[in-house]
């Protein structure tokens, strides 16, 4: 079995998730090696349970290893201290989509949170929101239309020494992120918007 403290966090994010009842969505789960920079990314996907597919809300989560993260792990595993302790780059993504029609862009905005659950306030932040307009071809000449917005949070989780040696110790840091996603989804799905049935050209 491969020993790392990454493979520990995603073991972790799984079943932080499991325990707030989310359903992984799992043809999205990506594992990438930038062959040229050195940077690690996973990346998941998690539901509502219950929803059709695709659901009407998602959340997609990203965890970032970048080369110099690995670089300090190696130094600090070997006994060597680092100059800086290794940390993971977190991107979250929070969506609501398959609306029917332009969606109140107040209500949507109220319904997201400024920051995330990390350990200082500032370590999540909502970087982006966007609201997407999707025109079809598939109900004859005017077209289909669907709507849905997305928000996207950034920040970052540097690990103690701690955390280094029991890996175990990371797990409330992630409980709290993946119940404040699954809080904030179930807030999203309550918004009084008319969403259409799953179709084909859903994304």
């Amino acid at each position: 079995m491969l020993d790392h403290i990454l493979v520990d966090v995603i073991g972790t994010i799984r079943d932080s998730f499991d325990r707030a009842l989310l359903q992984r969505q799992a043809v999205e789960e990506r594992f990438q090696v930038d062959v040229f920079l050195g940077d690690v990314s996973w990346e998941t996907s998690y539901s509502l349970p219950g929803e059709e597919q695709p659901p009407r809300v998602r959340a997609d989560l990203s965890v970032d290893w970048p080369t110099w993260s690995q670089t300090s792990y190696r130094s600090w595993s070997i006994g060597e201290p680092p100059d800086e302790l290794p940390e993971v780059v977190i991107e979250v993504a929070l969506r609501v989509q398959r609306m029917a029609e332009a969606p109140d862009t107040e209500k949507v905005m109220a319904a997201l949170p400024v920051t995330g659950p990390l350990v200082d306030p500032t370590d999540l932040v909502r970087t982006a929101t966007t609201i997407e307009q999707v025109r079809t071809e598939t109900d004859g000449e005017r077209g289909g239309r669907r709507w849905a917005a997305e928000a996207t949070y950034e920040g970052s989780i540097r690990f103690s020494e701690q955390q280094l040696e029991e890996p175990a110790t990371i797990a409330p840091v992630f409980d709290g992120l993946t119940r404040w996603i699954a809080s904030t989804l179930i807030t999203l799905a309550d918004l009084p918007f008319s969403f259409l049935p799953p179709g084909e050209d859903d994304v």
